[in-house]
Order: C-alpha cells, then structure tokens, then sequence
C-alpha cells in the first residue's frame, strides 16, 4: 500500500497573496506551488493560518483545488500576538502537533517551512528534528528557468544527516580523528581496545554522564581521562575545568574538605574557605582516580552531589552547585569491594552506566611497537634530544617485549621507564643492542619476585629473547626447572638420576644420560652448553 503525503505549512500573507485577478497565475506563490508540483502529489494540505488571515487562507485554498483536486485542504487557526516571539511562536506550534494523530505506517509527512517569520522557520526545524512532527521538511522557491513561473522548484530536507553522503563522509572523519586523540595518534592494532576507543570518543560527544574507566596500574586511565576532557572541550561540550584528584591521598577529615570544600573555622586550621574540588570542576570534568579509596562517608556525600549537583561544604548549611561532569578511575574490582563493605552499591550502579575495562600492556602486544615508538617521539619532545634505535636494538627489544617474558607488571608505565632510561644512557643519540641487553636485564630484575630467581634469568642464558618468546609457558617452566637442576651437577648421568628418579627404577637399564640428551636437543641445547654456565 502506497503512503499518502501529508504536509504541513503556514500561510504566507505576503507571498501568498495576490488577489484574484487572472494574473496571479503567472506569479509564484509557496503554497499553491507546492501543490503543483508534477513530481509530488500532496494529498492532504493542512494550512495554518491566524485570526486576520481567514479569508487569505481560504482563497488559497480555492486555488490550490483547481490546481490539484485530489489535494484535501484543511485549515487550522494558530494565531500568534508576536510571530517573533519564540517562546510563543514554539509553544503554540508544539501544542498543534500534539493535538494531532500523526499515522507514519500510511502517511509521509512534509513541514513547509518556506512561509511565517524566520522563528516560525526555525521552531518547525527544531520540532521535526525532535520528532515532534514525525516527517521531513520540504521547501519551495520560485525557479526563473521554468516558463511557467507559478510552479517553481521544490527540495526536500532529511534531517536524517547520514543520508547525506558529503555529511556523512564527514562525520566519519570527525569520528576518526576523535578517536585517533584518544589514542594519542598512536596506530593501536588490538581489536578489544579500538573498539573500546570507538564507543568511547561517541560517549564523550554525546553524554555528560559519569564514565568508569577501570583498569590495573598504569593501563592508561589518567591519559585516557585528560584526552577525554580535552576532546570534549574542542567540541565545545563544556567550559570548566579539568580537576583530576588521586583518591589515595585523601585521608581521615581532610578527605571530605578537600572534596567538598568548607567554610572559614569549619575546623580546627580552617583558616579561610576553601572551594573544594567538587565546586572547581563546575561545569567541566571531575577525574577521581582510584576513587575506591574514598571513604563510605565520601561516598555517599558524592552520590548525592553526582545525582543533585547540589552538595554542602563542610561546615555551611547552605547548599552549593555544581554542574560537573564525573569520570572515576579504579584498579579494583568494585563489586568485591561492595561484598567487603568498603564501597557502595548505590554509588557503583550510579556511576557505571558506562564502564570501560582498559587491557593490560601484556594483553595488548600487538600495540607495543607503535608504543616504543610513542615513547622515544615524547622523549624528544620533554628533553629537546633526538635519539633513535639501530635495526638490530629495535628488533631485539620488540622482540623481548611481545615476548611471554616480558612481564609489564607495571604496563605503560614500566614501558615508558624502559625508554626514558635507554634513551638517556644511550652515546651518540643512537640506542644500540648492548643498551637493550642492559635494559632487558634491568626489565629481568625488576619483575623478580623477592628471593626467587625468575625463569628469564635463568633461560636467557641459553636461548636468545626470540627463542623463549616461542616457546609455551608450559614448556619455558619445565625447561627452566631442567636446566637448573643440570647446573648443579658435573654429568648428564647425575644430573638425569635427579630428574627421572621415579621412572629410572621401572626400567631395567636406566638410560638418563641419553634421556636428558635427548630433551636438551629438542631444544637445540648441548651438555657442553651448560658446562659453560657451569664453568663462568
């Protein structure tokens, strides 16, 4: 079934107006034209129309049946005291279209927005972008190339804007290079976090809601929080500040007065008002990091001050606003912390309508090149000194650093330690493979457990960074174990009675020198190789 068109449009006392003599058919007049068009069949016209322009809209009427029978004109008084008065102009205009049945399933819907004064122009926009008025807009103009000039041309307006392919194209660019600030204009390859950076520059845009960036220790919440602020604020979505709090700090009664502000003498040292974050932020972005430190009672003064923007400074009894936008940043779990007592279920459920989980450096291998050389550009641009990796360096320190090996216990942050240090030893601005060996080294030592040898120190003294980047982690800790067993021995045959103990007994003649041979070899290792270890 074939839906009708229905349109909507206001008279227009000076353009539609020409009298009724025989010669207004050569003139151009909005509504009559859009019902002439021979593309458009408009089979309901509702013409709006005031107190004073009855008989206008009436003749009008008359004409349009002679141009188009089949078009059902209906008329509907609106008047206005003041068609420049916006307020007037949208509440009189909202109120008819509620006033209407609007069946989108039979009709299509056309807002003539050529006619009224500029506000009623702009109030049939807004009401059609709202869906208010559940259609497009539609304009008329006259088109001096046509010979008939009481036709014109007619165009129709989607507000749908991704119909639109320039503005669509766009868009798409103004989405790609949000996303690629976030990132920091880092080439990020890891499919979980670019997806993660897509969602969030559109909530970042779109939402003033609270976000929850959660993550372990130097993830990237602070970094991410900053670009996150600083996009919002190119796009003009806030004017305040960026207040970034680490919650850790705040302890015992400071904790409350740092955040909420107080009043002179609240307290003991209280020696003047202090503002309090909470106020500082107004009307830009609140970034409590580790914000499951905060107290219960912290908690729930920030639940009502996020709810309310409304809070009382320590002390005062008169209420304070502010309109801040909040992103919390956690290394905890915060559901096992509500199961402990020391966070809030209704704070939680409060602040995690978006909440983004960021990937350890670890879980994200395939992005740490790019991020090496992140790191040495930033180095640059902090110190004013150019230094750069040769092949052979670079490739052994990716290579270490994608390898199971590389622990990153302190993600970016251990990354971003790892470079400055390589950059600032390196002589002739130029970072060479005994640089990385050192660094790697250091990498080694700071991930071992107090009292407990690491497995990469113990196999990095007979496989290459490439070689125990392959191997499982099943197979690196069985081989660690067998090779430092055989240091502690002076033959294969001793070192084998230790290792096949049990096994060695069933058989009637125990081979465990050609047992162990055998298993070094499948990783390319010989006896003699570890009598060197042995030996240094």
């Amino acid at each position: 079934m074939q839906k009708k068109t229905v349109a909507v449009s206001l008279i227009g006392t000076q353009l539609d107006y020409v009298g009724k003599r025989v010669d207004r058919w050569a003139k151009w007049r909005p509504n009559v034209s859009l019902c002439s068009q021979p593309d458009l069949i408009v089979d309901q016209l509702h013409m709006l129309h005031d107190n004073h322009s009855s008989r206008l809209a009436n003749n009008v009427a008359v004409d349009i049946q002679s141009v188009s029978p089949e078009t059902d004109v209906q008329l509907h008084m609106v008047s206005f005291r003041d068609p420049w008065d916006f307020e007037e102009v949208y509440a009189k205009l909202f109120d008819w279209c509620k006033q209407q049945r609007f069946d989108t399933d039979k009709n299509d819907y056309l807002f003539h927005i050529t006619t009224g004064t500029h506000v009623v122009q702009i109030c049939s926009y807004l009401l059609t972008e709202s869906q208010h008025f559940p259609g497009r807009l539609i304009q008329s103009s006259p088109d001096h190339k046509n010979k008939n000039k009481s036709i014109g041309r007619i165009q129709i307006i989607d507000l749908d804007l991704s119909k639109y392919d320039q503005l669509a194209t766009r868009f798409d660019v103004e989405h790609e290079e949000g996303k690629e600030f976030l990132k920091g204009g880092i080439e990020t390859k890891n499919t979980q976090f670019n997806r993660l950076i897509t969602q969030i520059e559109k909530v970042a845009i779109r939402s003033h809601d609270p976000m929850l960036l959660a993550g372990p220790t130097g993830a990237g919440k602070s970094q991410l929080a900053t670009r996150i602020y600083q996009l919002k604020k190119m796009r003009a979505k806030l004017k305040g500040e960026l207040v970034p709090v680490n919650c850790a700090t705040l302890k015992g009664e400071n904790a409350m007065a740092a955040l909420f502000g107080h009043t002179k003498g609240a307290f003991t040292g209280a020696q003047k008002a202090r503002d309090g974050f909470l106020l500082t932020a107004n009307d830009g972005v609140l970034f409590l990091d580790e914000i499951g430190e905060l107290g219960l009672e912290e908690q729930a003064m920030l639940l009502h001050a996020i709810e309310n923007k409304v809070f009382h400074p320590v002390g005062s009894d008169t209420p304070v606003k502010s309109d801040f936008q909040l992103i919390a940043g956690t290394n905890r779990d915060l559901k096992l912390e509500i199961g402990k007592g020391t966070f809030r279920e209704d704070l939680l459920a409060r602040i995690n309508l978006w909440t983004y989980e960021l990937p350890a450096l670890k879980d994200r291998k395939e992005d740490i090149s790019a991020n090496v050389d992140f790191e040495v550009d930033l180095f640059a641009q902090k110190t004013g000194q150019r230094v750069q990796f040769n092949k052979e360096a670079r490739t052994a320190f990716v290579t270490f650093a994608i390898s199971n090996e590389a622990l990153w216990t302190g993600n970016f942050r251990d990354l971003s330690s790892a470079i400055t240090r390589l950059c600032t030893l390196a002589d002739s601005s130029r970072i060479t493979t005994d640089d990385v060996q050192d660094e790697i080294e250091r990498l080694r030592q700071s991930w071992c457990p107090a009292g407990q040898q690491s497995l990469a120190d113990n196999l990095h003294h007979y496989l290459s960074t490439a070689q125990i980047s392959q191997l499982d982690t099943f197979d690196a800790n069985q081989l660690s174990y067998v090779l430092a067993v055989c240091e502690r021995h002076n033959s294969m045959a001793s070192a084998g009675r230790e290792l096949f103990n049990v096994s060695r007994t069933l058989k009637a003649q125990p081979n465990d020198s050609s047992r162990l041979q055998k298993y070094l070899s499948k990783h390319g290792l010989r006896w003699s190789d570890l009598s060197t270890v042995r030996n240094d």
